[in-house]
């Protein structure tokens, strides 16, 4: 009886040691193959720039090719649905930002998803400001301009959003709410399209990120009225910022960060938390994100999930205040 015993313990023991070598094999098996990086909005735009920066330099850690997809609409909501119902092995993520995970949740309630009962943070990716964009056409050279322009004529100038409930809308109705101005809202499924109507002269202005817009600002195709940051951007230099304008209320800062679905297990949350963090180190990757108006933020799983609790207090008061609607 004692030999038989000692025996089914050996047995036991070579079992769970058996069983912790596949578990770490498995483990260092990821990723085995290609991940998909959802972004829900249009090739062109911010998300998309920004997604495309860090997919390479994670490719480049990983061994594995990341390949972004765009999924646009809805705010960025129909990607980060998608993404929150794949399987939660480390295949399928998403670059979210600060509209498709914390202002939809309570703009489009039953179409969005809540990212701290949906979701698992991975890494903050990097923030900017938004910039508020004219066509040249437009009888107005900063904030302060437009907005004494738009109350001499109520509803006669329109502006572009990247969407209804995204958060260039949100910015536009709380300056709306600040300032008693009535301006016409023509949505886009995403940023790009919308300045391109702009360049085009289809809408009066544009709000939407810096990294989208200086380009084209520095080319002379648009103008800016204002950017929403605290301090100026660095690659826009000689736009003032809203607060400088005399809008306080205006200080806006859109991030952008990987989430993965419900359940995703923590050893691949913990490489790709470190992909991005190894990633965003190299001074090329950092030099990239700058010249778009970006900068590079990094952190733990545990730092963004603070980041995603504070933003979502933030917004949701933002738009119980400015009676926002989704349309």
């Amino acid at each position: 009886m004692n030999f038989k015993h000692a025996f089914t313990k050996v047995q036991l023991a070579l079992g769970l040691t058996l069983l912790t070598c596949s578990a770490t094999t498995f483990a260092q098996t990821y990723p085995s193959n290609s991940i998909r990086m959802l972004v829900g909005f249009p090739a062109g735009g911010g998300a998309d720039l920004s997604a495309r920066l860090i997919a390479s330099g994670m490719s480049k850690l990983l061994g594995q090719t990341i390949i972004v997809e765009n999924r646009p609409g809805a705010g960025g909501s129909i990607a980060a649905v998608a993404v929150s119902k794949a399987q939660p092995d480390g295949y399928t993520i998403l670059l979210g930002n600060t509209g498709s995970l914390t202002i939809n949740p309570f703009m489009t309630p039953g179409q969005s998803v809540q990212p701290l009962r949906d979701l698992e943070p991975v890494a903050l990716v990097s923030t900017s400001p938004l910039a508020i964009v004219a066509k040249n056409s437009l009888p107005a050279n900063n904030l302060s301009e437009f907005v004494a322009l738009a109350k001499g004529a109520p509803d006669k100038y329109s502006f572009g959003t990247g969407g209804s409930g995204s958060i260039s809308h949100l910015t536009i109705e709380l300056l709306k709410l600040q300032t008693g101005i009535k301006l016409l809202h023509v949505p886009y499924k995403g940023g790009s399209p919308a300045v391109q109507d702009l360049m085009a002269n289809q809408v009066d202005t544009v709000i939407d990120g810096v990294p989208l817009t200086a380009p084209l600002i520095t080319d002379g195709r648009i103008k800016a009225l204002a950017v929403t940051s605290k301090e100026r951007s660095s690659v826009l230099p000689n736009v003032p910022t809203a607060l400088e304008s005399g809008f306080p209320d205006l200080v806006v800062t859109v991030w952008y960060g990987i989430v993965v679905p419900k359940g995703t297990p923590a050893h691949i949350i913990n490489t790709l938390n470190q992909a991005v963090n190894t990633a965003l180190k190299d001074p090329e990757m950092q030099k990239k994100f700058e010249q778009q108006g970006s900068l590079v933020t990094g952190g733990s799983p545990a730092d963004f999930e603070k980041l995603l609790k504070n933003e979502l207090t933030r917004w949701e008061q933002a738009v119980k205040v400015s009676g926002a609607k989704a349309q």
